[in-house]
């Protein structure tokens, strides 16, 4: 049951669950020895450091939901590459900079395009994920553009 319901934590290890009136955190921390560079993506095992990514995920029984995640900095061996140190990532996870986790986004995404603004913040906030209004615009306008699949057959009026 775990697993279908937190399959994305399935490339992390959970170290703990604390279940509270209204949070649910999972402390976690990352599986790999080693993490591929984004800049040129040679793989390395050098750890620079580390630090703990706080990640807010869907809710669960109407409690909103908190990853604890221990992630490493990595230094670049590749003398070439712009990048000195980078954080390794976890696959349908994280995403670079994100506080949420990218289920959540496409969720926030998909109610921010169908209400936007207040509405869609109220309806989150009902869904125990907070999220203000400004958040579900910011999201619809990072969305990228849909192209048309094909080009139009008539120009003009008739």
């Amino acid at each position: 049951m775990f697993s279908a319901v937190f399959g994305h934590l399935a490339s992390v290890v959970v170290e703990e669950v604390v279940v509270d009136d209204a949070v649910v955190v999972f402390a976690a921390r990352t599986a790999t020895r080693e993490a591929a560079c984004p800049g040129c993506g040679r793989v390395s095992a050098r750890v620079h450091g580390g630090y703990r990514w706080r990640l807010a995920d869907l809710a669960v029984a109407g409690r909103r939901v908190v990853i604890d995640l221990a992630v490493r900095r990595f230094r670049c061996r590749t003398a070439e590459c712009g990048r000195r140190t980078f954080v390794e990532q976890v696959d349908g996870l994280t995403e670079r900079f994100a506080r949420r986790t990218s289920s959540l986004r496409w969720t926030l995404e998909k109610i921010a395009l169908a209400l936007a603004g207040r509405p869609a913040a109220r309806l989150a906030r009902h869904l125990s994920i907070p999220a203000s209004a400004n958040s579900m615009l910011r999201l619809v306008r990072g969305l990228p553009d849909k192209q048309p699949d094909t080009a139009p057959r008539v120009m003009g009026c008739g």
